[in-house]
């Protein structure tokens, strides 16, 4: 009786859960895009290539958020549990293969930085960005985190994973851009860039497979 009970309070309790992880995942992509836009501007008035590659992240989350929200919404229409757990597995592996995407390309522009000894501007626009990221990111990842627990879903733990990933690019691009621009470091910035390559793979090798995500 006692377990019936708790069955029908979770069922209840799953719609608001549902809306509020949608909630969540429109904050993520509206964030993404308009931090990504910006990030873009900087990059390329700065040719760095640690904001070039944050920028670009900044669009695979919005991605990652917007099949996140087509799980979610797809869920109100799912009949059975089998049907929602292949949902799961779609959604991590189109977050995966993303990340993966991502690294190769941010490894082989960082890298042709390097040899090249492209130098880049300071960029007071990137270094505003990067830290305001930090703060919006670092409540997303824990809110999201919280809300995946609660709803039982391992694509939205992911996802939870990957704005945690994104708080962690944030300090690291921030480090990059602050040392070149403080200290002349140019090389900074493209180890930067290499730096977050580490958090994109294994973030999207957890997704790809659906292992269990860090806390935040």
């Amino acid at each position: 009786m006692a377990g019936s009970l708790r069955d029908s309070a979770v069922l209840t309790e799953r719609p608001a859960l549902l809306r509020r992880g949608l909630l969540l995942e429109y904050l993520t992509v509206g964030w993404n895009i308009v931090e990504g836009i910006v990030a873009m501007v900087a990059a390329l008035a700065s040719a760095s290539v640690a904001l070039l590659g944050f920028g670009l992240d900044s669009f695979v989350e919005s991605a990652s958020g917007s099949v996140m929200i087509w799980r979610l919404r797809a869920e109100r229409g799912a009949l059975d549990h089998e049907e929602i757990e292949r949902l799961e597995r779609r959604a991590q592996k189109l977050v995966g293969a993303s990340l993966f995407g991502l690294a190769a390309f941010i490894v082989i522009r960082a890298l042709v930085a390097l040899t090249q000894q492209e130098r880049p501007e300071a960029s007071v626009l990137g270094i505003a960005v990067t830290a305001l990221s930090m703060g919006v990111m670092w409540w997303l990842a824990r809110a999201k985190r919280r809300t995946a627990i609660e709803l039982g879903s391992r694509a939205m733990e992911s996802d939870a994973f990957q704005t945690t990933a994104c708080w962690w690019l944030s300090i690291v691009t921030l480090a990059g851009i602050g040392l070149n621009a403080a200290a002349g470091w140019w090389w900074a910035d493209p180890l930067a860039a290499l730096g977050m390559t580490y958090f994109l793979v294994r973030e999207g090798r957890e997704s790809w497979q659906g292992e269990d995500c860090c806390d935040v």
